[in-house]
Order: C-alpha cells, then sequence, then structure tokens
C-alpha cells in the first residue's frame, strides 16, 4: 500500500519509530532560545539541501508540462494534474485537489500598439501587453491622441483634457527605494485602477509605463480591474522605452496619436484545483503550517520565478524532511494555490474550505518572491511569536539567510490573516525580481540552481523547527 493511503494512526506510529529527538544545543547557547536545541537539525537540512535538492529538477519539470498556466486555461489543468502526481510519487500524505471557481481571461491573437502621428513615425510599434481582465478594442483598435499623466492622481487633474484621448500613466517605480518591492507597491496602483479612473475623465483607453526600473523593450503584463458604473476602457502596458519615448515626444511638443488593438477577452467562469500534500504530525497532527505558493502564471514566459520556483520550494522543503527522516510534532501542509494572478479565487478558497481549523493553523508561510539568493523572512508576527521566529532566523545566518524583518506575507495567504494565522514571506534578494516579473523573460534559465536549493533549505528549516517546537507559536488576534 503507497504511504500516503496508510490510516493516520499507522502513520504516526510510522513516524515514531524514524523520529530521533533534536540534538542537544551547541554549547554558549542561550538557555531561553527556544530553537538553539535545533541547530544541528538545521545543518542537516541545510547540507542536504545544496548537496541533493530537488528543487531545481522539479521546477523544470513543471515548467516543461506548463509553462503557460493562466487560470482556466489547459496549462494550468496541466500543472495542477503535475502538481497531483509528485507528491503522491514523492511519498506525501492526503495528496488531493480542492476545487475553486477561477476567472477564465484569454489574450488573444491581436495585440498591437502604433503610431498614427508624427507622420514619419507612422506604423512603427511599441512593445505592448494587454493586461489581464482588459476589454478588447474594436475590430480596427482604437486610434486618438495621447496625453500623459504622472501616476493616478495626475489622471484627474487632467480633466477634459484627457477627453477622447488615451492616457498614458508614466510614473515609474522608484529607483532610489533599496527595497525593489516598495518600488513595484508605489507605482502598481496605476496598473490596476488606471482604466477605471481614465474612463472617469473620459479616455477611450489606456496604456501604462511597465512596473520595472530597467529600461528596455520589454513590456510586462498583469491584472487590471474595472469599477463598476464605470466604463470598461482598453488597457495595455508598454515597455519603460516605449514610455520615455512617447513622454519624450510629448514634451517637445509633438503631437502623438496611437492605434491601440487587443482582441482579449473574459470568458465564463470555470473550474481550478488548489493542490495540497501534508507531512503528518507524529503528537499534534491537527495543528497545521501551510506553505506554499501560487501554481498559476501568466501565459508569457514560463512562471519560472513567478512562482513555479516557489511552489517546487514548498514541495522541497517537505520533501528533504522526509529525506532526513524528520517528522515535527505538527503537521505541514503543502498548498499549491489557484488563480493568484488574476483573481486570488486559490487563497480565499482555501480559507473558506477549511474554516473549521483556522483556529488550529499555527503559520503560514509564502514562497512568491522568486528564487534569487536567500536573505530570510518577513513576518506580522505578534512580539512573542516574532521573538521564536527571530530565535529560528539566528540558525540560518550561516547561509546569510538570518534577517527577519516586520512586514506582510503574502497574498495567497493574506486571506487567514483575519483568524490570526501568522503570515511569514520568504525573502530573497530582490533587484532582480522585476527585471522577469510578468514578461516573457521569466523562464527557466534565469533561475540558479544553487540559489533555489538553498532557499528550500532555509524554507525547510524554518518550518521543521516551528513545527516541532514542544510550545506552539503564539497566535495573532483575530481581526
Amino acid at each position: 500500500m503507497p504511504l500516503a493511503r496508510l490510516p493516520v494512526v499507522a502513520l504516526l506510529l510510522l513516524a515514531t519509530a524514524s523520529w530521533a529527538p533534536p540534538r542537544a544545543a551547541p554549547a554558549g547557547a542561550p538557555d531561553d532560545d527556544p530553537a538553539a536545541p535545533y541547530a544541528e537539525t538545521v545543518e542537516r537540512l541545510l547540507d542536504a539541501a545544496l548537496a541533493e535538492g530537488r528543487a531545481y529538477e522539479l521546477l523544470h519539470e513543471l515548467v516543461t508540462v506548463a509553462p503557460r498556466r493562466l487560470a482556466g486555461s489547459p496549462g494550468a489543468a496541466a500543472a495542477e494534474a503535475w502538481a497531483l502526481e509528485t507528491m503522491r510519487a514523492l511519498g506525501f500524505e492526503n495528496v488531493r485537489f480542492e476545487e475553486v471557481t477561477v476567472p477564465h481571461w484569454v489574450r488573444g491573437d491581436v495585440g498591437e500598439v502604433r503610431f498614427a502621428e508624427p507622420a514619419e513615425l507612422a506604423g512603427d510599434h511599441l512593445p505592448m501587453l494587454a493586461l489581464g481582465g482588459s476589454v478588447p478594442t474594436p475590430e480596427h483598435g482604437v486610434t486618438a491622441e495621447v496625453v500623459i499623466a504622472d501616476g493616478l492622481d495626475a489622471v484627474a487633474e487632467l480633466g477634459e483634457a484627457a477627453r477622447g484621448k488615451i492616457v498614458l500613466l508614466n510614473r515609474p517605480m522608484d529607483p532610489t527605494l533599496v527595497d525593489a518591492f516598495a518600488a513595484y507597491g508605489g507605482a502598481v496602483g496605476q496598473r490596476s485602477r488606471g482604466a477605471q479612473e481614465a474612463a472617469k475623465v473620459g479616455a477611450v483607453a489606456a496604456l501604462v509605463r511597465s512596473m520595472s526600473n530597467r529600461h528596455d523593450d520589454v513590456p510586462h503584463t498583469g491584472a487590471t480591474r474595472y469599477a463598476d458604473g464605470v466604463t470598461k476602457i482598453p488597457f495595455a502596458a508598454i515597455s519603460t522605452n516605449a514610455a520615455d519615448r512617447i513622454a519624450s515626444l510629448v514634451a517637445s511638443g509633438r503631437r502623438v496619436v496611437l492605434n491601440l488593438r487587443m482582441d482579449c477577452r473574459t470568458l465564463p467562469e470555470t473550474e481550478g484545483r488548489n493542490v495540497i500534500g501534508e507531512l503528518v504530525g507524529r503528537e499534534r497532527p491537527e495543528e497545521v503550517l501551510v506553505v506554499g505558493g501560487h501554481l498559476d502564471a501568466w501565459d508569457v514566459g514560463q512562471g519560472a520565478h513567478d512562482d513555479g520556483g516557489g511552489c517546487c520550494q514548498a514541495i522541497e522543503a517537505v520533501r528533504l524532511m522526509r529525506s532526513l527522516d524528520l517528522r515535527p510534532r505538527r503537521t505541514i501542509r503543502v498548498v499549491l494555490f489557484a488563480n493568484e494572478e488574476n483573481g486570488l479565487a486559490g487563497g480565499r478558497g482555501y480559507r473558506e474550505a477549511h474554516l473549521d481549523e483556522m483556529d488550529r493553523h499555527v503559520l503560514a508561510l509564502e514562497s512568491d518572491s522568486g528564487v534569487f539568493t536567500p536573505r530570510g523572512f518577513e513576518t506580522d508576527a505578534n512580539p512573542e511569536a516574532f521573538a521564536v521566529l527571530a530565535s529560528v532566523s539566528r540558525l540560518l545566518e550561516r547561509a546569510n539567510a538570518g534577517k527577519l524583518v516586520p512586514g506582510g506575507g503574502g497574498a495567497d495567504i493574506g486571506p487567514m490573516r483575519r483568524d490570526g494565522v501568522v503570515q511569514v514571506g520568504y525573502l530573497p534578494d530582490p533587484q532582480r525580481y522585476f527585471d522577469l516579473h510578468h514578461t516573457h523573460e521569466d523562464t527557466f534559465d534565469k533561475v540558479s540552481e544553487r540559489e533555489i536549493e538553498l532557499g528550500a533549505g532555509v524554507i525547510a528549516s524554518l518550518l521543521y523547527v516551528i513545527a516541532d517546537l514542544p510550545e506552539t507559536l503564539p497566535r495573532n488576534p483575530s481581526q
């Protein structure tokens, strides 16, 4: 009988037989440091990750089977089937699908932005990608003069000057911010809300500068949304070089007219699936730690960093524990979420399906910031829980991944925040992430084997220690 189908009692007996208690704390460790006794276990996990890790191999399998995995697509279904079979083959327990309803938007075959004026540029194409959720243009496109807004607030200030025009939202990510995610957060509202704000002032279409600090010809897609009662207008992203080119022409006093054509469309909602597998706890199996990422990805590139790599790190973290016969006190549950990119149906659906056990969810950890060199974690943990997590982080200094900072956790695990579940987000080095994010460039060849494996070891270490501590991590207040 496969291990995954053994009764829970048998699994617990098997776990007890193979489990060994954590080794003694290294000499000089403070008596009140809860993670200190796990120092050698963390060393073993990191060593195994670097010597025999399989996250890189798993990611190659995933992007080969399903390079494009947008919710509702055949690629998404192929990725879900791959994840189910992979976790079963690796001996995970309670492997299963959990169905959720997901949106189904398709890019179509037509997508282009061309100059109509100035005359000397007529017909020149600008690199673009339709934004997820956008409505299409008429068959022959939308042709209109461009006006420029430096961010969302500037759209309203255009007033009547925007009526009948194409609005280009052109606020760049702030290059002076060391935290690339903070720079992204300061600019990405243009992408999510730009079309609705432009429509309010009478624009017939909108464009947005891609969310990247690089100056290149690579457009970045992403999700947009419309507001009830506001006209839906076509919306696309253009590359940073294209945005600079238009802005320079307008600043010089030239009249710029563009033709935008897209046949993207939204189809009826369909079924998607969260994919789940577990390492059942040996003493307190009812207490759960979630680890995961989102299995869906945009229909450009391969979603290697966003978020195929994070999904494979979650699988690998549990595989590493199994390979070392480490079975913690509490259950570790891998959840590969559906539909993060354009709806968050997977994260919301998981919480709804597990409401009756949310009070027994100890922690949720998400890897969705790329799989570059690990630096540590962010968390919304209360002070008492933060101190425990800091204790574990000190054990990761060998990997230069001992950073622990206040913050969030991730979009998919976010719905569990209201129930008091401590949120933890994996933090790799962020500097190159937005060179690739949501683009044709997010491919397997951009992933370092060494970086993804070390990251998986770091994630496995934090999860195992928190799952095995004698005392349960203190919960956050419910919201």
